[in-house]
């Protein structure tokens, strides 16, 4: 689309570096490509720094509140996007750096597994409690405690479910702990000064560290504190109308993992802390529990 809004080549064809330099041939040299931020967009991004294209990242979710549409196709996706850059409307998204990507996706990586090996020891726990056993004695987030755990139960079938959890979770620590080995050692390539800094807050280790630095990456592209409070989810989004309030759909806008990793801070801030379990059991005297640890995340 050039600058008076005439489309001059609009067409679908396959994500191949080749067939979109030859697509773009004719305009390459005055020319803007913008993309939306779904999954897929690091090839683009990365090509067209190699070819010194000028490239703009599309925020999905803030272009999907702006241009959406009863009818929804590629093609008209496409033609609204070049319409909102050629209108200076489009809410960019910020192009993460190509030399720390793999890293940070890694550790996303990591967290999933995480949260999968908390669900089968969950499971087990329910289980637990499903038969009406005895609580289990040990802590079963440690692998030496999780031996002998299948016995606990009485029903073979029910041990065998047990047993079941227990190898899947020992095999998903062992990945975890390999991945941790990985990303710790590339970390200390990317930027070890914010990292070391990062683990001198209270609460905040290693892996806590790493996610908030390789999520974060530039705080300066935060014009304000706002602006990255809100990033990490840690606000609510009022939506109001002549002064009636419309609920909070836009809440999950924004860095998923950065919520849960000052989240976690937060509890663990509260663990090994005078200080911070009295200023707690203010805000929960004020607010409550749950509002209490958004407010220390905050």
């Amino acid at each position: 689309m050039d600058r008076s809004g005439k489309i001059l080549y609009h067409k679908n064809i396959q994500t191949d570096p080749d067939d979109f330099l030859e697509a773009i041939t004719p305009f390459k040299d005055d020319i803007v490509v913008c993309v939306e931020c779904i999954f897929t967009w690091y090839w683009i991004s990365d090509l067209c720094v190699e070819h010194k294209i000028p490239f703009v990242l599309g925020h999905a979710l803030y272009m999907k509140v702006i241009s959406g549409g009863k009818t929804k196709n590629d093609r008209i996706d496409s033609e609204k996007i070049a319409a909102l850059l050629r209108g200076g409307l489009i809410p960019q998204a910020y192009v993460y750096p190509a030399r720390m990507r793999a890293t940070r996706d890694l550790l996303r990586r990591r967290q999933y597994l995480v949260k999968r090996k908390s669900d089968f020891l969950s499971h087990i726990q329910n289980t637990n409690h499903q038969y009406n056993m005895p609580p289990i004695s040990k802590k079963i987030t440690y692998g030496a405690n999780r031996k002998d755990l299948p016995e606990h139960f009485e029903i073979p079938l029910v041990q065998i479910s047990v047993q079941t959890d227990v190898e899947i979770v020992n095999v998903l620590a062992k990945q975890i702990t390999r991945l941790e080995y990985i990303v710790l050692k590339s970390a200390r390539y990317h930027d070890p000064v914010a990292f070391i800094l990062l683990k001198t807050i209270p609460g905040s280790g290693k892996i806590l560290g790493l996610t908030i630095l390789y999520e974060i990456h530039d705080i300066k592209r935060f014009p304000k504190v706002q602006n990255f409070v809100s990033y990490c989810r840690l606000i609510r989004c009022p939506r109001e109308s002549s002064g009636k309030s419309m609920g909070s759909k836009n809440s999950k806008i924004g860095n998923a993992h950065l919520k849960w990793a000052f989240s976690e801070v937060a509890v663990l801030f509260i663990k090994g802390n005078d200080f911070s379990k009295k200023y707690h059991r203010n805000l929960v005297n004020h607010y409550g529990r749950a509002k209490a640890m958004s407010i220390i995340a905050h």
